[in-house]
Formats: C-alpha cells, sequence, structure tokens
C-alpha cells in the first residue's frame, strides 16, 4: 500500500502543475463571457478612461475596427443619461465578448451573471493575481489524490470478495470500472489536446 500511495504522490506531483497550466488557456473560455470576468472587467477600464486599447487584446487583428466602431459609438451614447448609459455599456460588452469568442471559435451564448464562475476558474485568476500558481496546483493535487485513492480503496475492498459471489464479483467490476475512468479522466487532462485558443502541442509533447 505504501508502494502504491508513493507512486500516486509522484504521479500527482507532475499531474497537479500539469493540470495548473492547462486550467490558465481555459480561463477565457470558462469565463470571458461573465459580467465580472476578465474581458468585461477591461471593458470597464476602457469605457471608464474613454481608451479602447485595454480590451484589443481579446479580440484578432482583423477584428480591431469593429471594436474601435462599437467603442466609439459607446461612447457617444453614454453621454446622454444614466439609462442610456447603461444600455450602451451592455451593447459594447456583448460586442466586445462575441467577437472575442468568434475569433476562438467558441460560439456567443450571451452574459452571464457576476458569480458565475467556477471555483477552480476563479482560484487560478487569484494564482494568477499573486503571480504564484503552487497554491493552486497543492489545491488541485489534494482534490486529485483524495479521489483516487477512495475510489482505488473501493475498489480493492471489493476485490477481495469478487468471488464470493456473483453479485460480489459485479460490486468489484463496477468499482473497478468507476476508479479506472476516474485515472483515465486525469490522464486525459494531462494530456489533452488544445484548448480555447491553444495551438496543439507539438513535437515530444504529442501523446
Amino acid at each position: 500500500m505504501n508502494t502504491l500511495n508513493n507512486g500516486i504522490k509522484g504521479f500527482l506531483t507532475v499531474a497537479s502543475f500539469a493540470l495548473a497550466l492547462l486550467i490558465a488557456p481555459q480561463i477565457a473560455q470558462a469565463h470571458c463571457d461573465t459580467l465580472d470576468g476578465p474581458v468585461v472587467s477591461d471593458a470597464r477600464t476602457a469605457l471608464a478612461d474613454g481608451n479602447v486599447t485595454p480590451v484589443l487584446k481579446w479580440v484578432k487583428a482583423d477584428d480591431e475596427p469593429e471594436i474601435r466602431k462599437a467603442f466609439e459609438k459607446t461612447l457617444s451614447v453614454r453621454k446622454l443619461d444614466a439609462g442610456a448609459r447603461d444600455l450602451a455599456d451592455t451593447y459594447f460588452f456583448e460586442t466586445l465578448v462575441r467577437v472575442h469568442r468568434a475569433g476562438e471559435g467558441a460560439p456567443y451564448t450571451g452574459l452571464k451573471a457576476a458569480g458565475t464562475v467556477e471555483p477552480v476558474v476563479a482560484k487560478a485568476d487569484l494564482a494568477l493575481e499573486q503571480g504564484s500558481g503552487a497554491d493552486l496546483a497543492k489545491t488541485i493535487a489534494a482534490h486529485v489524490e483524495k479521489g483516487i485513492l477512495e475510489r482505488f480503496g473501493h475498489a480493492n475492498e471489493t476485490k477481495k470478495h469478487a468471488r464470493e459471489s456473483v453479485d460480489a464479483g459485479r460490486k468489484h467490476v463496477e468499482a473497478y470500472v468507476t476508479y479506472v475512468h476516474y485515472v483515465e479522466g486525469i490522464v486525459k487532462a494531462v494530456h489533452g489536446g488544445a484548448h480555447h485558443g491553444e495551438q496543439a502541442a507539438s513535437g515530444d509533447h504529442q501523446h
């Protein structure tokens, strides 16, 4: 058992850092369409300062003219009154997010309410703000370790009784499948394909 645990912990050390790296490219996909996400946050800053530059990084170069035009329209309309400002801001947020997602090959399904970001994504954002991914990697590793050991423990226990009856054998098979699929899911996450806006790995990184 100690040998198994040491092997799992060794795997988790590698997996946790790989998962932390994989999360970063998914941040934009995960909450670029939320009102408290990074895209809209930059849009609010741009509108407040009257400077479109902060949002241009979110779109492709070919899409800049559309965003600049939408930005100028928004600045003009938001001067009318508070109601017009809110409508104009929402129009710009929607335009920016739609163009951003289209540029990355993702569908636009509308702006999402603030506070709808997945906890792990919020932690990934926090890690970037703090300039360190160590705590994020440790948190992910701890969850993965707990998940593996729980499923392994159940599969290992049912294995001891698998030959006692057909019913016991089926219980072991169910536990075994759950355990193996969980591990497979982790491996796929670590060695998965390209994510939102990410080029597929090449060379020695292909698996």
